[in-house]
């Protein structure tokens, strides 16, 4: 765990590392003075991965000046674990005001076991079977299950609509949707003392392009790779560009216009790649993902990624899918 101090003009915002298993190897939220104190996600819950998450946390506030009683709005990106994981320990110490975006509400809200059918259904149909089949169903489960133990949705008081303007403390922030790796995602752009910024979450990275996911193996995975580039197209039209863009994962940087057109160009050639499998003869997801992944990555991750290139690719005209005995095929259109 290591904190940073970082200066926005003459407003400070505290960066809060958690040490992860995953590149680049931690994941940030942000305490900003806004004459009161915000908290921008919030990081890992102690039970997972390597780890005295919760030490990492308070430390972290502390470093910065705070207690974790001291947060008085907590504002969520989007309702992945790595950035809602402290928000129990802020509801049991605080009493923060919430926001959220809006499309957590209706997706919290889901069945855990119709979504557990479903994506049951999408998974055999692209050809998943046994053991890999079987964990994709339950990670669909277990995610939704956990995420919103995690973020009740009953202890957020806003829910946060696409280009919507709100206030919190001294601060105005816009919010704008950029789905594609979480569907409901929002960035938040602010002006700290001048400055133009954007508090990013999982968009804007700059070491590395964040995997496909969406919403998984459920059904908006066919429009998820359109989704990733519209909000692409949407950082791309913010105005003005950010002077500083302050991410969940990687540095503090000056570079979205670069960031945006290096991840345009990762999805392209992550088309590419697909492409050239179909080519080749690899006909299904489970063969596509397991090229993706080589000899030294999971497929876990992967999988949603390579059912979302190929749906897009058939979308276009540029594969066409045959159903045999339950399974989709896909082979050069």
């Amino acid at each position: 765990m290591s904190e940073s101090r970082l200066r926005a003009g003459t407003a400070s915002v505290g960066r809060v590392e958690f040490e992860v298993e995953f590149p680049p190897g931690h994941v940030a939220c942000y305490v900003v003075d806004a004459g009161v104190p915000v908290l921008v996600d919030a990081g890992m819950p102690d039970e997972r991965g390597l780890g005295g998450h919760d030490e990492a946390f308070r430390e972290g506030l502390a470093r910065h000046g705070y207690e974790v009683a001291d947060i008085e709005h907590l504002v969520v990106t989007h309702p992945h674990v790595d950035h809602i994981g402290q928000v129990p320990t802020v509801l049991e110490a605080a009493d923060p005001t919430v926001h959220a975006p809006t499309g957590v509400r209706e997706r919290f809200s889901r069945d855990a076991d119709a979504l557990a059918r479903r994506v049951r259904e999408n998974a055999t149909m692209a050809g998943l079977s046994g053991d890999q089949l079987e964990d994709a169903v339950d990670m669909a489960r277990e995610s939704l299950e956990r995420d919103r133990s995690f973020l009740p949705p009953t202890a957020v008081d806003h829910w946060v609509d696409p280009g919507e303007t709100f206030t919190v403390g001294d601060l105005d922030l816009t919010a704008t949707h950029t789905p594609g790796h979480q569907a409901d995602h929002l960035v938040y752009a602010t002006t700290l003392d001048g400055e133009d910024a954007l508090l990013s979450g999982d968009a804007g990275i700059q070491p590395f392009r964040p995997v496909v996911i969406h919403d998984g193996l459920d059904d908006g995975y066919r429009g998820a790779f359109a989704a990733f580039v519209r909000g692409l197209d949407r950082l791309d039209d913010l105005g003005p560009a950010p002077d500083r863009v302050y991410p969940g994962h990687g540095p503090v940087h000056d570079d979205l216009a670069g960031v945006v057109e290096r991840h345009r160009g990762s999805l392209e050639r992550r088309l590419d790649g697909v492409r050239e499998q179909v080519a080749d003869g690899v006909r299904t997801v489970p063969g596509v993902a397991m090229g993706i992944a080589g000899d030294d990555r999971s497929v876990r991750y992967l999988l949603p990624e390579a059912m979302s290139a190929l749906a897009h690719l058939e979308s276009e005209g540029e594969v066409v899918a045959t159903v045999e005995d339950g399974v989709r095929y896909y082979d050069p259109a």
